[in-house]
C-alpha cells in the first residue's frame, strides 16, 4: 500500500463523516454544512494529490486505478444525493442534475464491470471529458456547499460534460469490447 493509495483511501473512509455531516445539518447547526465543506475540499485536494504522487514517484498500481475513481464517484455520488431535494438547505441540486451525474457514474461501473468479465483485466484512466465533468461537479458541489446562488450556473456546464463524457465513455467501451470480438473472430 503505497502513500498514494494510502489517500485515495483517506478519501474513501472520509465520505461517511461527509454524508453524516449533510444528514445532522440543520440551520441552527450550520458548523455541519462548513465542516461538510471542509472534508469535501480536502477531499479534492486529495484527489489531485494522490494522482501527481503516483505519477511523479512512479507509484502506479492496480489497487490505484480502482481506490483512485472509487473514491471520487463515492465522494460526488454522496454529494449529489444528499444535497439534493432530501437535503435541509435552501439552495440544493435539482433532482435531475442528480439523476444525470447518477446515471452517468452507474453505466459507467456496469460498463467496466463487463468489460472485466469479458476481458480480465480493465485498464482505467480518464479522458479530458471526464476531468473537465469531474471539474465542473466539484465546483458545483461546492457552490451548493457554500449556498451560492451561481450554483446554477455551475451545474449546467456540469451536466452537459457529464452528458458528453457518458457518451465519449459508452463508446469508448464499445471499442473495447468491439475490438476484442474482432481479435477473437480472426480479424
Amino acid at each position: 500500500m503505497n502513500i498514494a493509495n494510502k489517500i485515495s483511501t483517506f478519501r474513501i473512509l472520509s465520505v461517511p463523516f461527509f454524508i453524516a455531516c449533510l444528514l445532522y445539518y440543520s440551520p441552527e447547526k450550520d458548523f455541519l454544512r462548513i465542516l461538510a465543506l471542509s472534508i469535501f475540499i480536502l477531499g479534492v485536494i486529495s484527489d489531485g494529490l494522490d494522482g501527481f504522487i503516483a505519477r511523479k514517484a512512479k507509484l502506479q498500481s492496480k489497487a490505484g486505478l480502482i481506490l483512485d475513481p472509487l473514491g471520487d464517484k463515492l465522494l460526488l455520488m454522496s454529494a449529489f444525493i444528499f444535497l439534493s431535494s432530501i437535503s435541509k438547505f435552501s439552495l440544493k441540486f435539482p433532482l435531475w442534475v442528480v439523476l444525470t451525474v447518477i446515471s452517468r457514474d452507474v453505466i459507467i461501473i456496469m460498463g467496466a464491470v463487463v468489460i472485466y468479465m469479458v476481458k480480465q483485466s480493465i485498464d482505467v484512466y480518464p479522458t479530458k471529458w471526464g476531468k473537465l465533468t469531474t471539474t465542473f461537479q466539484m465546483l458545483a458541489v461546492v457552490c451548493v456547499l457554500l449556498q451560492w446562488n451561481i450554483a446554477n450556473f455551475i451545474w449546467w456546464p456540469a451536466v452537459i460534460f457529464t452528458v458528453i463524457s457518458g457518451i465519449d465513455y459508452v463508446k469508448r467501451g464499445f471499442g473495447i469490447l468491439y475490438a476484442l470480438d474482432n481479435r477473437r473472430a480472426g480479424f
